[in-house]
């Protein structure tokens, strides 16, 4: 009896998970076959070209203008009538020499006062000494007596200096581009008589972005194109420590000849930055993409075929290519298709310039 019951219930058991695997089966095939045919789905097709990693150097090239090194207003150094203009725009001037006169009658009576001064009092030690010498004069009157006289010389110095200021002279040698004043006219200490530029050096000025700052320093060379078409050669002078306020960006100096002062002050000027040269690529300038995070860089795929984002620094452009630094030798960057795909993902990669359309094996 036991044994009948045991084979009915096997019985029943066996005939339950028959028609339960129809069900399930039923169920998960298509789940099954789905994921088959996920796997066999074709990759991404991305077309990619080695790198070759060379030594560049580096330039960089803005526009700015030319400055003379130096620039003076001479002013005058103390208050009179223009009785004198040695000077016409265009002039060269030497240091030291005359641009202008003033006159003021009070500054040649001080000077005529000063001198009767000193005599009376050169004259009056002289002539108590005498005595002195004889016992007729107490000797310790004499001090206050050479006191005197060296007071009187020290008016006579003041009052001569105070005349010479009338004589107004170049402090700098250079040209004479601007005269402010004419004979006749009244002047105030500190009024403006002319303007005196320097041609030798002349500078180009440009405004230098602080994202190309890094490896610029004083002694670089520089190429220089005129808006008239004429080249020079010259050197970094001066970078700027502290960036402009409104534009953030560092002033650099760039000197070059101007010996015959040909080269006026103001014209535009094509500066190009030759630096140290560094490590760099040579890519396509529609390869560069941005990460999800705004850098800027290049895909690459790995030797698994597996995308990953590398971040560049850019070194030197040119009309469709440009270099960069970041990259290794070797490298398979992305050239298209890149904008298409993200990191992490498996793709096919084909070299650029290939007919073929078979991925490439990953290297072992």
């Amino acid at each position: 009896m036991f044994r009948a019951r045991m084979a009915a219930l096997t019985i029943v058991v066996l005939t339950a998970l028959w028609i339960g695997s129809g069900y399930w089966g039923r169920d998960h095939a298509p789940a099954l076959s789905q994921r088959v045919a996920q796997k066999e789905k074709p990759l991404f097709r991305v077309v990619v070209a080695d790198i070759d990693v060379k030594p560049r150097a580096r330039r960089i090239t803005l526009t700015g203008r030319t400055q003379s090194d130096q620039r003076v207003i001479v002013s005058a150094r103390t208050s009179g009538i223009v009785t004198r203009v040695a000077i016409r725009r265009g002039a060269k001037v030497a240091a030291g020499d005359l641009i202008a006169e003033l006159s003021d009658e009070a500054r040649e009576a001080n000077v005529t006062q000063a001198k009767a001064r000193l005599a009376q009092r050169a004259a009056e030690l002289e002539a108590r000494e005498s005595l002195a010498k004889r016992g007729n004069y107490p000797t310790l009157n004499l001090e206050q007596l050479r006191a005197e006289k060296q007071g009187a010389e020290a008016a006579l110095a003041t009052a001569e200096a105070e005349l010479l200021r009338a004589n107004i002279l170049a402090p700098i040698t250079g040209i004479v581009n601007d005269v402010s004043v004419e004979i006749g006219q009244g002047l105030q200490m500190g009024g403006a008589i002319a303007e005196i530029i320097a041609p030798e050096p002349m500078l180009a000025v440009i405004e230098l972005p602080e994202r190309r700052l890094a490896g610029v320093k004083a002694g670089d060379p520089a190429d220089i194109r005129l808006v008239t078409g004429e080249t020079l050669r010259g050197a970094i002078r001066f970078v700027a420590r502290r960036p402009s306020g409104q534009t953030r960006t560092y002033r650099v100096d760039i000197g070059f000849p101007n010996k015959d002062g040909a080269i006026p002050d103001g014209i535009a000027a094509e500066v190009s930055l030759v630096l140290a040269a560094v490590e760099a690529a040579e890519v396509p300038r529609s390869a560069l993409t941005f990460s999800a995070e705004g850098q800027l860089g290049l895909r690459i795929v790995d030797e698994q075929s597996i995308v990953r984002f590398v971040p560049v620094g850019l070194v030197d452009d040119e009309e469709s290519t440009i270099y960069v630094s970041g990259l290794k030798a070797g490298m398979r960057v992305i050239v298209r298709g890149q904008d298409f795909i993200r990191e992490g993902q498996k793709v096919e990669a084909v070299r650029e310039n290939a007919e073929a359309a078979k991925p490439e094996t990953a290297k072992p």
